[in-house]
């Protein structure tokens, strides 16, 4: 697993309380997973066969996205995508679920189709963050991050564990979350009560723990919103959103980030604000923060998605093609296509014509497809 480099002055507490987590019982931290975006690594083999293959770029770019599904049932056109590879995985909401039993149906024909074309499993994610923010309303947590945070790290821990066997236990192998934000001011994220504080140490061992209990149960975690979305007003979904602050005040909003990396955590969700002292661009399409400080900075070398480019667009006025193809541009490994089945389907053929011109760059292609696929080697189908 990367270790992150020394930590900066004034981590102690932070560390401290991560040392303890890890030497629970039964801890493993969430597992090393190499290098992926080594140039030397193959490609995974073709179903049935014993050597690597190339990828085509209907798979290089199909497999990095995550869509939304229309309605409560798998329609045969979003069936077709996935035997055909051309899915990395299916977000679900609270409309898409009617019951335990009915969800656990969904999820394994979703997953019976990849699995009978012989492709990857797929990830099946949504938000289980607790609170207001809970997709399936039958299972943990009850409480919102802001009231978890009372129990401290171990109870933190506890929350994300049982959360995990809730998700787990109806197929579920993804979940955005924790919200690893450190709130200030007004925050929208503080009037939701979705942050679990306003001190950065604090915030860091408590993510980091509710990150750990997700992973002890199967389940991969994601934190969110890279570098930190704790200063904005506003939801980025509806509006337009700019953090101000210069690095030295956003270095603090990364401790959270930094531990769950040291961590191991195996995904990392981008912020759809611009951060100006960073970047030109918000963070889910800007190559400063989703290369240079996420993966060379902070170390990290799991797998990067986006928030809803849905969300970004709507806020902008425009469709989600533009925004889908300057992240993948820019490295970031997963798309989130929040929209309709349509809306992904003219996301994905856009990429996947940019793929065969060479308007997206092969070796970076290559790169996110084998850190999505070594992803998918740690869940079941």
């Amino acid at each position: 697993m990367h270790r992150s480099a020394p930590y900066p002055a004034g981590w102690t507490r932070t560390v401290s309380a991560i040392a303890v987590l890890l030497v629970l019982p039964g801890c493993t931290a969430f597992g090393g997973s190499g290098e992926p975006g080594s140039s030397a690594r193959p490609v995974p083999a073709a179903p049935g066969s014993h050597a690597p293959r190339a990828p085509t770029p209907s798979e290089l770019v199909g497999q990095r996205l995550v869509v939304r599904m229309n309605g409560d049932a798998p329609s045969p056109a979003l069936l077709g995508r996935i035997r055909r590879g051309e899915l990395g995985g299916v977000i679900l909401f609270a409309a898409n679920i009617r019951s335990p039993g009915h969800l656990r149906a969904v999820v394994a024909r979703l997953q019976g189709a990849a699995a009978a074309a012989g492709r990857p499993p797929l990830l099946i994610a949504t938000d289980q963050e607790g609170g207001a923010v809970r997709r399936l309303p039958w299972a943990p947590p009850a409480q919102s991050a802001a009231a978890m945070a009372g129990g401290g790290v171990g109870a933190a821990r506890r929350q994300g564990r049982v959360t995990g066997n809730g998700l787990a236990a109806a197929g579920v192998n993804v979940d955005l979350a924790p919200v690893a934000d450190v709130v200030r001011g007004r925050s929208f994220l503080r009037a939701s009560g979705r942050s679990w504080g306003d001190d950065p140490h604090d915030v860091a061992a408590l993510a980091t723990a509710f990150a750990l209990g997700l992973g002890d149960a199967g389940v991969l975690a994601a934190v969110k919103h890279f570098p930190g979305l704790g200063r904005a007003r506003q939801t980025t979904d509806r509006a337009v959103v700019e953090i101000g602050a210069g690095r030295s005040t956003l270095g603090d909003d990364l401790l959270p980030f930094r531990a769950a990396i040291d961590a191991g955590v195996p995904m990392v969700m981008l912020s759809n604000a611009s951060y100006p002292a960073y970047g030109r661009f918000p963070a889910g399409w800007e190559p400063a923060i989703a290369r240079r400080l996420l993966r060379g900075r902070l170390g990290f070398d799991g797998v990067s998605i986006t928030d809803s480019l849905d969300g970004a667009a709507h806020a902008r006025g425009i469709t989600p093609i533009p925004l889908a193809m300057r992240a993948a541009a820019a490295g970031v490994d997963l798309l989130l296509i929040t929209g309709s089945e349509a809306t992904s389907q003219g996301v994905f053929s856009t990429l996947r014509r940019a793929a065969r011109d060479g308007l997206l760059d092969r070796r970076g292609l290559e790169q996110s497809y084998r850190r999505v696929q070594l992803l998918k080697q740690r869940i079941g189908g």
